[in-house]
This record gives C-alpha cells, structure tokens and sequence, in this order.
C-alpha cells in the first residue's frame, strides 16, 4: 500500500513538473508571438505614439523586436524543446539518449580505467621500498594521496587532531610496507575506553604519571602516585615499558607524538582528555574505492615520507 501511494505521489509531482516546465514555455511562446507586430502608425506628421514612459528626456515607443532578435528567440523555444526531448528535465521521463550523470560518470571512469589501469598494475609489482624511490611513481601517488587521503591527514601529511602524522616515526599499526597497506586497504578501527570509574584525582595522578615518560612537563607527586596505577590498569595495551602494541594500535607513551593533543595544550591535559572522554578512532578502508593497485602506490608514498 505504501508503495502503491509512493508511486502515484511520484508521478503525481512528475506531471506537475512536466506541466510547470511546458507550460512555462508555452506561455513564452504566446508572449513573444503575441507582441510581434505592434498597431501603432506614423501620423500625418510622422510621429508615432509612445508608450508614455520617458526617461532622461528619451521616449519608450511601442516597437515589435527586430526580425533577427524575434527569430533568436524562437531558437531558444525550439532548443528548449529539443533539450528536454532528448536530456532528462520533464520529470520522471528519462530523455530519449537514455543520458544520465551516473551513466556519464561511469562511462569516463571506464575509459581512465583502460588507459591507466596498466600503470598502475606495472607499479603494482615493484616492493614498496623500491617503489618509493621511483619519482614518477611518487609524483602519481602524492597526486593520489591528495585527492583522498589530505581531507585527513592535511595536503603535508602532518595530520591533526585525530588524525596521525605521516611524517614521523610514530605507528600506530607498525611502519613496515605490510602494515601501511594494510591500514589503507582495510581500514583501523581503535578504541581507547573512558576510565571515569578511576575517579578524577587517580586521573589526574595517571595523567602526570603519563606525561612523565616521555619527558613533558608534569607534577611529580602525583605522577609519583599515577605509577602505580599505570601498572595496574594500562599496560594491557600499552605495555610494560608503556611503548605501545601496533597489534592493537596502543600507541607509545614515551614519544612525543601525541594524537589528541590541540597545539599548545600541556600533554598531561590532553592525556587527561583522553582518560575522561575515551577515544574511538577510524580509519575508513580504501581498497573498495582505489583498488589494490593504487593503495600499493599510496602506501609507497607514506612510506618514502619517513624512508
């Protein structure tokens, strides 16, 4: 029944249009014959009446267009028609081409696809570590790693907030060739859970403890305190020496690359944000939209950004 409904509200609002449309250019049409000829005449002196409207001192009179505009406009009336015949723009009716923008898209992306595909499957069968010194293929891959890749991670590849850096030694998931195709092709999906139940001084001692191994700035005391705590809730994932487990994507705490830290912001309150709010990072999967081809070429340029 709801299709039912769907169906004839559908070709209810595809009449209205094709009403709307036509008949809009039926009324141009009616206008523009109907005022084609005027029945004003030249009196005995030569004068011709005028509208009445003047401007500046210049008359308005009530003259037909010229020929030549009179007949542009009935060119524009027959493209008009013969636009709609053909294209879509008469509601649901399709055009006689059978034309559409998917049908157009996927028709260019089948002729790149013949034309460069050999490239990019060329490339394919080179190493990584090889490929990235190859600086026609790294010229290629920057171009496609700015067309999907620097929404993110920014047009240098130093990321932001939420989003690594790709120019430093920091892996979330390990730096080998393996691992960076993989993170492309399939995706990362990380979760850090909020440790609210800790109560805010731990986390404030926790923070500091934090802070504290990778040299920044941090209350000793409490770090002191947060010790203790560490060993007790975190190295699960991050580790005993707290350096992290690319198996999981646990970073390392002892570096000095932080991912949820706003510039300027002392790390022990950005470890803090993290401890409070938790953190659920995604990295979406790119294979089933470049293709393994060129997610072979874009992890090769990440990776000659730090080799």
């Amino acid at each position: 029944m709801n299709d039912l409904w769907g169906n004839a509200l559908s070709d209810f609002w595809s009449g209205w249009i094709i009403v709307i449309t036509l008949g809009t250019i039926a009324f141009c049409a009616w206008v523009l014959f109907g005022n084609r000829k005027t029945d004003k005449r030249p009196d005995a002196q030569g004068n011709i009446e005028t509208t009445g409207h003047s401007a500046d001192g210049i008359d308005e009179y009530d003259n037909p267009l010229p020929r030549w505009w009179f007949i542009l406009f009935i060119g524009t009336l027959i493209f008009a028609l013969g636009y709609l015949a053909l294209y879509p723009g008469l509601g649901n009716f399709r055009g006689l081409l059978g034309w559409t923008q998917e049908g157009q898209w996927q028709a260019e992306m089948d002729r790149a696809e013949a034309r460069y595909a050999p490239i990019f499957e060329r490339y394919r069968q080179t190493a990584i570590p090889e490929l990235a010194e190859d600086d026609e293929a790294m010229h290629i891959a920057e171009r496609l790693y700015l067309n999907n890749c620097a929404a993110c991670h920014g047009s240098d590849a130093k990321g932001g907030f939420g989003y690594p850096d790709h120019t430093d030694e920091a892996w979330l998931y390990g730096g080998s060739p393996q691992a960076i195709t993989q993170s492309i092709a399939q995706g990362r999906g990380g979760v850090m859970p909020a440790w609210n139940q800790l109560g805010d001084a731990n986390l404030r001692n926790l923070a500091n403890y934090v802070a504290s191994l990778s040299g920044a700035e941090h209350d000793a005391a409490r770090a002191a305190k947060g010790k203790a705590l560490f060993s007790a809730t975190c190295i699960g994932c991050h580790g005993v020496d707290a350096t992290g487990n690319p198996a999981l994507g646990a970073p390392d705490l002892t570096d000095d690359a932080w991912l949820y830290r706003h510039p300027g912001q002392p790390v022990r309150e950005a470890v803090l944000d993290t401890l409070h709010q938790g953190r659920k990072g995604r990295m979406p999967a790119q294979a089933p939209f470049l293709g393994q081809d060129k997610v072979h070429l874009v992890a090769a340029y990440i990776y000659s950004l730090t080799h």
